[in-house]
């Protein structure tokens, strides 16, 4: 109920706009019964010279308003002088009555003058405080000539359409006309916000990368942003920020939007180095539009030239339309996806200005959101904007999975010098090894064959009983030869790989049994595969396969030793099993820490150890190769 009174309201008090005054020269204020009332018998006056203050009003060429026929659209070479209305109104009621007058739309200053008694027009000093308003107070009986000093705003919009208002009807009025448009005011509200999310989208991107081509695409946006809200903000309304806004702000926030939208491009698209021809054209562009801005700027507040401003306006409009056409041209002639955003916003872009252009040509009546040229025109930038947005992100996105592949591509070359390194250092270890193996077999190995030798021929020629030592020496020089040996075999390179292993085993179990009583098997698979077995591992096997033997020979009382190896998955299984006594696993202390310092030798090698009864007792070492 409350919107259909408000409708009513509406309806009835702009109903009456299409009233007319009475068709006489002067207008009794006390007999207009209308809320709103068009003046119909006004003079006009252009004067170029300076105001009419001071001037009698008969000498001045007055004309009659209604065959002024450019006055819904002022002409360029009118925008700078001034424009004079003359009123003529009595009161003939009882009391003192107001009345308000609204001359047109988009003047950027207005002054009031009364003739006086000597019939010269003095400036009447009780003017309203509202803007686009002028208050009329007259007194009961008088009779009075008024003069309006119109001072048009810097633009094309400007138009003459003197109504009277009654005052009981005036803030009604002013409520009427501001919602008159209320469906194109939400659209570029709503528009405006999903430019001010996308704002703040890039702001945030750019805070986070630190790339330019988001700040730049945002001061764009920004500026963008000033044109689609502030204009349905001021809409309809009188006020000198809207004339301001039409007059020079809207110019400057294109062209300033325009400089940073040719700085985004360059960025997005790295011309500099990539399209050269296209980067000379931009800084071109960008140093006459913002001399286009600066000079506009200049002739607005210094100078009368209108005509100048105009100009400018309509030159930087083309010069960015053909630019825009190019740039698509060019987009089409490259054929990249980079290209391809820009160009498909610049196109969504033309395409709609167009219809603002076409719609803005025609001269009848517009009813509705969807035939403001406006609404299209915002349409347009929001639609560009977000396919700027949509190229960033795909840009972004592709950037970052070349840094990832770049970064991945380093960690890889890092890790292969690493490895190389690594690699260097093993071969000359192993180098040094093989040195140190070979001057042990040559020198020491020698050494020690000659010590044996010797120690055995003292043992012929000199009785043992009688010198022990000898007997000693011998003994002594003999298990140090066998240790000797199997050292020189762990640091040999050439010894690494898994038939080595078990050769050695099974030649050194062999070897250790002959002459005990102790029978000693193998069980070996008959393909062996080459598999490493570095020189660390194989050490640490052999010595637990040795402390292994010692206890069977002196602890397990047994006849057999059985040795099986087996092939697993990723490995090989080696089985000791002897058919002796067993071994108590509570009574450990006759073996001491042999025991423990195998199951630590596997450990360090990565290896299982195991120790159980089986009919004598079982070790089972599972080493991963």
């Amino acid at each position: 109920m409350r919107k259909c009174l408000f409708f009513l309201i509406g309806w009835c008090f702009t109903w009456p706009v299409f009233a007319q005054a009475p068709v006489q020269d002067t207008i009794d204020v006390a007999a207009i019964d209308d809320s709103v009332s068009v003046l119909q018998k006004v003079a006009y006056w252009v004067n170029s010279n300076g105001t009419a203050a001071g001037q009698d009003p008969a000498e001045m060429a007055w004309k009659p308003l209604s065959g002024f026929k450019e006055r819904r659209a002022i002409p360029v070479n009118l925008v700078p002088k001034l424009m004079y209305l003359r009123y003529r109104f009595k009161n003939s009621g009882a009391a003192t009555d107001t009345v308000y007058i609204a001359a047109g739309q988009l003047f950027s200053d207005m002054r009031l003058f009364k003739t006086g008694a000597d019939g010269r027009a003095r400036l009447w000093d009780d003017l309203s405080a509202y803007e686009g308003f002028t208050a009329i107070a007259l007194a009961p009986g008088e009779t009075a000539t008024y003069f309006q000093e119109l001072e048009f705003g810097r633009n094309l919009k400007n138009y003459i359409y003197p109504v009277l208002i009654n005052k009981e009807y005036f803030d009604i009025y002013q409520k009427v006309v501001y919602n008159d448009e209320m469906t194109l005011r939400i659209s570029g509200f709503v528009l405006s916000g999903v430019l001010l999310m996308m704002i703040l989208f890039m702001a945030a991107n750019f805070y986070l990368n630190k790339k330019k081509e988001f700040l730049y695409n945002a001061l764009y946006s920004i500026c963008m942003f000033g044109l689609i809200f502030i204009y349905p903000l001021l809409l309809r309304t009188s006020g000198r920020w809207y004339v301001f806004f039409l007059s020079y702000l809207d110019f400057i926030l294109l062209g300033v939007g325009t400089i940073f939208y040719i700085a985004f491009t360059r960025k997005f698209l790295n011309t500099r180095t990539e399209y050269r021809l296209l980067e000379k054209i931009f800084r071109v562009e960008e140093f006459i539009i913002l001399c286009i801005v600066l000079l506009y700027s200049f002739i607005h507040f210094f100078t009368p030239y209108f005509w100048l401003e105009d100009l400018l306006e309509t030159l930087m409009k083309v010069l960015t339309l053909v630019l825009g056409i190019v740039y698509i041209v060019i987009a089409l002639k490259q054929r990249t996806r980079l290209m391809n955003y820009l160009a498909i916003g610049n196109a969504i872009l033309i395409v709609f200005a167009i219809i603002s252009f076409v719609l803005i040509s025609y001269k009848g009546k517009r009813y509705g959101v969807f035939t403001s040229a406006y609404f299209y025109y915002s349409i347009g930038i929001v639609l560009e904007i977000v396919f700027f947005m949509l190229g960033l992100i795909y840009k972004n996105r592709k950037e970052l999975v070349a840094t990832t592949e770049q970064r991945e591509a380093m960690k890889l070359e890092a890790e292969k010098k690493e490895f190389e390194a690594r690699l260097a250092v093993i071969k000359a270890q192993q180098e040094e090894r093989d040195r140190i193996s070979a001057d042990m077999h040559d020198d020491l190995g020698s050494g020690m064959t000659a010590i044996r030798l010797f120690s055995e021929l003292a043992k012929k020629k000199i009785d043992a009983q009688q010198v022990p030592e000898i007997d000693r020496i011998s003994t002594y020089a003999n298990d140090l030869l066998n240790k000797m040996n199997a050292i020189i075999w762990t640091m040999s390179s050439s010894n690494d790989n898994l038939g080595n292993l078990i050769s050695y085993i099974r030649s050194y179990a062999v070897e250790y049994f002959e002459n005990t009583g102790i029978d000693c098997r193998f069980t070996i698979p008959e393909t062996i595969p080459q598999i490493d077995v570095a020189g660390e591992k194989r050490r640490n096997i052999f010595l637990t396969v040795k402390e292994t033997l010692n206890n069977a020979l002196k602890h397990a009382q047994c006849t057999l030793v059985h040795i099986e190896f087996r092939l697993v998955d990723k490995g090989v299984l080696l089985l000791i099993h002897d058919n002796g006594r067993g071994i108590d696993l509570n009574k450990l202390r006759e073996f001491g820490n042999g025991l423990k310092n195998m199951k630590k030798r596997m450990e360090r090698i990565d290896c299982e150890f195991t120790i159980e009864n089986d009919e004598g007792t079982l070790v089972t070492l599972h080493c991963k190769l």
